[in-house]
């Protein structure tokens, strides 16, 4: 009954935690794919071929059902592998939706017309990729009319996190709230669009100010997997034991991981 969670290194880590808490009874399987990562500066064929190279070993672990918790994965490959590339008895699921269904204040299945929203203004922060693959606009788009998105690509964040580096983590944080406001004075909202930044949440939120409603994914993601799970019991496969994998150096992504989330997690190689 264990359900996958992949990402290209430690950021879907802030999802696993928080689905974990919201569905304790289900064994999760985590997917680094740490000796490829970042996905952000890659193209998307790139992306694509990990992405699916990841997926496959989480569907060989028996998880039916895997959640992208990778923002750049989500944008750059998803719907080009819901299209051609999973079996009818697999689903592969991303992170943008229940975080867009919070901004629109729309629930899951409303397939009603896009209308007018309270926000009008959002500061989309994301990796490069993210930011150009425009899949967040996209998925917007079909739920809400009338809404400026700037997109930030925010380069070396995911980097500084990912070395334990959180002085120069902050630093590019404000330095990032600062080139979007430059393109975007007075945003009402902030997308916190990768997986890493929940980490930044507070650095964020001080740079943006107390105005400005930051949206993070793990909780959000986490509702949306239990109720997903409610209507799709099917979903859960025949894996039966949470355990952590990596491409990369299981010692290094583990002792990474450990600082990440201030806890001992235990990394296999994949």
């Amino acid at each position: 009954m264990a359900v996958g969670i992949f990402d290209s290194g430690l950021g879907g880590l802030t999802v696993l935690d928080a689905v974990q808490a919201r569905l304790p009874d289900i064994p999760f399987v985590y997917m680094a794919d740490s000796a490829h990562a970042p996905y952000g500066v890659r193209d998307s064929d790139d992306i694509y071929g990990l992405t699916c190279a990841g997926v496959e070993r989480l569907w060989a672990e028996g998880c039916d059902l895997v959640v992208l918790a990778c923002n750049t994965a989500s944008a750059a490959a998803l719907r080009r592998m819901q299209e051609s590339f999973v079996p009818p008895d697999k689903r592969v699921l991303g992170v943008f939706v229940p975080m867009i269904e919070a901004l629109t204040e729309r629930q899951w299945g409303d397939n009603s017309p896009p209308r007018e929203v309270a926000v009008k203004h959002v500061a989309l922060f994301a990796t490069p990729a993210t930011v150009s693959s425009r899949a967040f606009q996209r998925e917007l788009a079909f739920r809400a009319i009338g809404v400026d998105v700037e997109g930030q690509a925010c380069g070396g964040i995911v980097d500084a996190i990912e070395e334990g580096d959180m002085i120069l983590a902050e630093s590019l944080v404000r330095s990032h709230v600062d080139a979007l406001k430059r393109k975007m004075p007075k945003p009402q909202a902030a997308i916190l669009g990768c997986t890493h930044y929940p980490l930044m949440q507070e650095a964020f939120q001080a740079a943006l100010g107390e105005d400005v409603t930051v949206y993070s994914q793990a909780n959000l993601v986490a509702e949306s997997l239990s109720d997903y799970l409610t209507r799709h019991p099917n979903m859960l496969g025949a894996g039966d034991a949470s355990k952590y994998l990596t491409t990369g150096d299981p010692r290094r992504v583990s002792d990474r991981a450990a600082q990440f989330l201030r806890r001992s997690i235990s990394f296999d190689a994949a």
